[in-house]
């Protein structure tokens, strides 16, 4: 039997119940029981004061990397859920570029495995598209849907050959399952370091154009209308992919899609450094070339960024997910051409879209939203709610605490973020999986 816990007077939440409320919330055995003006003077029962604070459902992340098997050094599952459970979310979905990658049922297997005896969190799988994720010839897809993924991708590799593509949908369709394509063009991407414009000429290195991306998202989306097959497109960044995904959905092509809380609020110009108002005619500073910004895609320029918000609130975007990169400091310290795209998030993710509420760019129940329902509903799944009976996942965060990144007291094994040393808005105080804390902050 678990502990109940009571959570008290916290304004709840919930954007599948439509409910937003300062209320009390009471867990017993793990689900939510009782949702209320609660008095409880049962021993047994734990009370968390959350006066003040935001209750939500747990938050659900479907992009993540966990890195185990095959590169420990960068991440775990034990202390990559550990990370999450610190930002919030109460479920992740691990992609499968690990070494093995997760193109079999054994590997899929010992992730789960590992998920259950090491984790604190819900860790859920997404297969391979092809095997290896070598581009050449399909996975064994069905037998991975049996394994339990959620979905296919082989992420960090685009599946470049449009035949296979074609072939992955038409198969995934009849599984149910999506195929999560990295929109890129590897010859319009070939060794770029980040995006083109302006700071990379001035920084003299190559830049990726918008079309890298582009382009492949058009042909994804061309072809989950051929095939009738869902295509959800990770990570978009441009206004231009935004825009074929919104006209997309007016067709009734099945196409669904993301966005990361980086590319929402961080601009290239933090290749320069957070907090530099450099211009093209500046000298260059010691924090230029900041490889704790180099991501795939890259981060873009204002009007991109800018542009993102207006795709969650017409729900062009379905949800917000972070794309967790985490990598060792062999990996970031070194030469901006030779160092490895990605950024540690999942500790910041919460701060940093709280800003778009902040600054009055979307509502804080469209964010939860985000976090919560929506990344639900695209995995079929009960979890993203507190509705009476439903599993205790919840995530309790104050709205108005200003904090500093401290990156060296992550959990994650990755402390490669742009954010380090700058403050945000908004952090998380307590995380529940299953009706047990799994993260407390006091």
């Amino acid at each position: 039997m678990l502990k109940s816990i009571l959570i008290k007077s916290g304004r709840i939440i919930d954007p599948a119940s439509d409910r937003d409320e300062v209320a009390d919330l009471l867990i017993v055995d793990g689900k939510i029981s009782e949702i209320g003006q609660i008095n409880s003077k049962d021993q047994n029962v734990e009370v968390y004061d959350a006066k003040g604070f935001v209750v939500t459902p747990g938050f659900i992340d479907i992009h993540c990397h966990l890195r185990e098997p095959g590169e420990e050094y960068k991440e775990t599952i034990a202390t990559g859920t550990k990370s999450a459970a610190a930002g919030g979310f109460t479920t992740v979905c691990a992609m499968p570029n690990t070494n093995p990658p997760m193109d079999t049922k054994s590997v899929v297997d010992f992730v789960k495995n590992k998920a259950l005896t090491e984790g604190v969190i819900r860790v859920l799988p997404i297969g391979c598209v092809t095997k290896n994720s070598h581009g050449k010839e399909l996975s064994e897809m069905s037998e991975l849907a049996d394994a339990g993924v959620i979905g296919f991708s082989d992420d960090g590799k685009p599946v470049s050959d449009a035949n296979l593509m074609r072939q992955a949908l038409t198969y995934s369709a009849g599984l149910g399952l999506p195929i999560i394509n990295h929109c890129e063009v590897p010859e319009l991407a070939d060794g770029a370091s980040m995006n083109e414009g302006w700071i990379a000429t001035r920084l003299g290195l190559k830049g990726m154009p918008n079309s890298a991306e582009e382009v492949m998202a058009a042909r994804d989306i061309s072809l989950s209308e051929l095939t009738g097959g869902k295509v959800h497109l990770a990570h978009i960044s441009t206004a231009g992919t935004l825009d074929m995904v919104r006209e997309a959905k007016r067709r009734g092509i099945n196409v669904t899609c993301e966005v990361t809380p980086h590319h929402l609020t961080l601009t290239d110009e933090a290749v320069l450094s957070i907090g530099d108002e450099s211009t093209s005619f500046d000298p260059l500073t010691p924090n230029a070339y900041d490889t704790t910004a180099k991501v795939n895609p890259p981060l873009r320029n204002i009007s991109d960024m800018s542009i993102m918000a207006n795709g969650i609130n017409d729900n062009t975007i379905d949800f917000i997910a972070t794309d967790h990169a985490p990598h060792s400091s062999v990996d970031k310290i070194c030469t901006f051409q030779e160092a490895a795209f990605g950024i540690s998030v999942l500790e910041t993710a919460l701060g940093s879209v709280l800003s778009l509420y902040h600054n009055k760019k979307v509502e804080l129940g469209t964010l939860i939203k985000k976090l919560t329902s929506d990344p639900a509903s695209f995995l079929g799944s009960n979890l993203g709610t507190l509705k009476i009976g439903r599993t205790a996942d919840v995530t309790v965060f104050d709205l108005d605490e200003t904090w500093r990144v401290n990156s060296s007291l992550f959990f994650s094994k990755g402390k490669n973020t742009p954010l380090d040393g700058t403050s945000l808005t908004g952090r998380v105080k307590a995380t529940f999986y299953g009706g047990e804390y799994v993260y407390r902050n006091d």
